[in-house]
């Protein structure tokens, strides 16, 4: 099942006078399952794309589907609903809420759907046992290692059990050690739950768990791999 596609896909952004084109003409395709990455350097448009697919952001032409939804289409209120019902999010900088424990901020996406409280219990509870971290449920971040921090995070990206999981530069702030922690916590949750994650990195350590590679190279696909 495709789960996202690009059609001549373009980004651009007003530079004053000047007009920065961050993607080029991107066709692509997403299926259900897959474990890829968006792989080039900085300022290559591996996270304008990867915005663009979780509907935080939207094409200047072109089109761009995921889950049956056309992205450039959305309301605000409909591209915030793609958001809380189907992706989920992991960023470089982990970004918990800091006055709430790992409980509550893997609650949090919980509380915008509309859930039992003895489900979402549960549902918090499962997540934190699935990355290691039950007996951190009642820790706030600054009380957490960095892997630690990242595994709440990955936790909370995953505890709706999304379709989408869109990690950007997700150990990029974590040792090897962790990194490597990580890496085999979110290889697990796709083969155990069938969800689809697309990194953006340039980390090597990320590069070679991924099953596709996709390098971009000044907004354009240079070269699309799957690796066996």
């Amino acid at each position: 099942m495709v789960l996202v596609k690009t059609r001549n896909l373009l980004k651009c952004y007003p530079m004053g006078l000047r007009t920065l084109t961050a993607l080029r003409k991107i066709n692509l395709e997403f299926q259900r399952g897959e474990f890829c990455g968006l792989i080039g350097p900085s300022g290559s448009g591996k996270t304008t794309l990867l915005n663009i697919i979780g509907s935080l952001d939207v094409p200047s032409q072109g089109s761009v589907t995921v889950l049956d939804k056309k992205i450039e289409e959305l309301s605000h209120v409909e591209a915030a609903r793609l958001r809380r019902n189907h992706i989920g999010f992991i960023f470089q900088t982990y970004n918990l809420l800091p006055l709430y424990t790992a409980y509550e901020n893997v609650e949090f996406p919980l509380l915008l759907i509309d859930m039992p409280e003895a489900k979402r219990k549960k549902k918090v509870m499962d997540a934190l046992d699935w990355l290691g971290i039950a007996d951190k449920a009642e820790s706030r971040p600054a009380q957490l290692s960095g892997g630690e921090s990242q595994r709440v995070a990955v936790a909370r990206a995953i505890v709706k059990l999304p379709d989408l999981v869109l990690a950007d530069e997700p150990t990029a702030n974590l040792d090897a050690e962790n990194s490597f922690n990580i890496l085999e916590m979110m290889v697990k949750l796709n083969q155990e739950l069938n969800t689809t994650f697309i990194f953006a990195t340039h980390d090597e350590k990320v590069i070679r768990y991924l099953r596709r590679k996709i390098h971009l190279v000044d907004g354009q696909v240079v070269k699309d791999e799957i690796v066996n």
